[in-house]
């Protein structure tokens, strides 16, 4: 029998990847062809770290998340293994001694730092490199995982389609007409072209109010990101967010201020609550939903686990069965 999943976002696509790798025949079901901007995992950073996010996250967060670089890079995803510099303007210094004593990783000093990334040479005391932590290219690996599960004899089909038997809704945020308690929080970033810049690593630059973090895609084009506010609103990238994110990208490194400007976009995550991931029955539907910012970084596990589950009666750690 055909196992339906609903939606062909990062969530959708892990979640079968995962089950035909356990031999399961496949149809996902999507409401535009291909992977575009309709999936909040097109505006995502791609940072796979775990370390970091668990200065703010839950313990499930980091520990689920550290398998997600070694199952992306298993899917055929091209995985950039080189950590997470975090650094913090001079007037900022609390904010780092902060984050390195939540978050394990290698104090450096100012040749360090230089050491790690020249282009930061002389603008940073001090700072923090969290060894075990990468990224990946959100919009590539997307496209590409799609390409290889059609290869695997995964079926793709537009529109809400004809659900035969049980299904699993890996919809995001759209699920709220059936998830009361899920809610939206936007994201908004903006895409920058600097060929002066050599960075090599996602950089975390610390700030009380507009903390930042700029994410290499390669050729001089950067990610920039970070902002988080409690709506569902999917419209373009206010003024004020790009306002935040230019101003601390030049704060990171002046040659920003001469960086063209690509891209501004903006979606709006799903999350319970808790800000934790749920895999949760109805029926005879299976919702994997829930991942806030964590998308790349949850979708193995949460895919892993709601596998084990169909495949195997397993039971998931992160179980809501037959919620209201």
């Amino acid at each position: 029998m055909t196992q339906d999943i609903i939606g062909g976002g990062v969530m959708g696509l892990a979640m079968a990847a995962e089950l035909t790798a356990r031999g399961r025949q496949v149809r996902v079901i999507d409401r535009q062809h291909g992977a575009g901007p309709h999936h909040c995992s097109w505006w995502a950073g791609g940072m796979l770290a775990p370390d970091c996010e668990g200065e703010t996250a839950e313990e499930p967060v980091v520990r689920l998340g550290r398998e997600a670089a070694d199952w992306w890079q298993a899917q055929g995803a091209q995985v950039m293994r080189r950590g997470t510099l975090v650094v913090a303007l001079g007037r900022d210094r609390a904010e780092l001694d902060r984050f390195a004593r939540r978050v394990p990783g290698r104090l450096l000093d100012a040749n360090a730092v230089a050491a790690l990334e020249p282009d930061l040479a002389g603008r940073f005391g001090r700072g923090l490199h969290v060894e075990t932590e990468a990224h990946l290219d959100p919009r590539a690996t997307l496209s590409g995982l799609r390409e290889r599960l059609v290869e695997r004899g995964v079926t793709f089909e537009t529109g809400e389609g004809r659900v035969m038997g049980p299904a699993i809704d890996c919809r995001g945020l759209a699920a709220r007409d059936v998830l009361a308690d899920l809610r939206g929080v936007r994201g908004e970033m903006l895409v920058l072209r600097a060929p002066e810049l050599a960075l090599t690593r996602p950089i975390r630059l610390l700030h009380p109010r507009y903390p930042l973090y700029v994410v290499p895609r390669g050729g001089g084009i950067y990610m920039l990101g970070a902002t988080q506010i409690e709506s569902a609103g999917r419209g373009p990238a206010t003024v004020r967010a790009a306002l935040e994110l230019l101003s601390a990208a030049y704060a990171l490194h002046p040659a920003f201020a001469e960086a063209e400007i690509l891209e501004i976009g903006a979606d709006a995550r799903p999350a319970f609550p808790d800000n934790l991931p749920r895999i949760r029955r109805r029926g005879g539907i299976i919702h994997v939903n829930g991942l806030f910012r964590h998308g790349f970084l949850l979708a193995p596990s949460m895919a892993r686990m709601a596998a084990d589950w169909i495949c195997d009666g397993i039971k998931p750690e992160v179980c809501d069965e037959d919620h209201g």
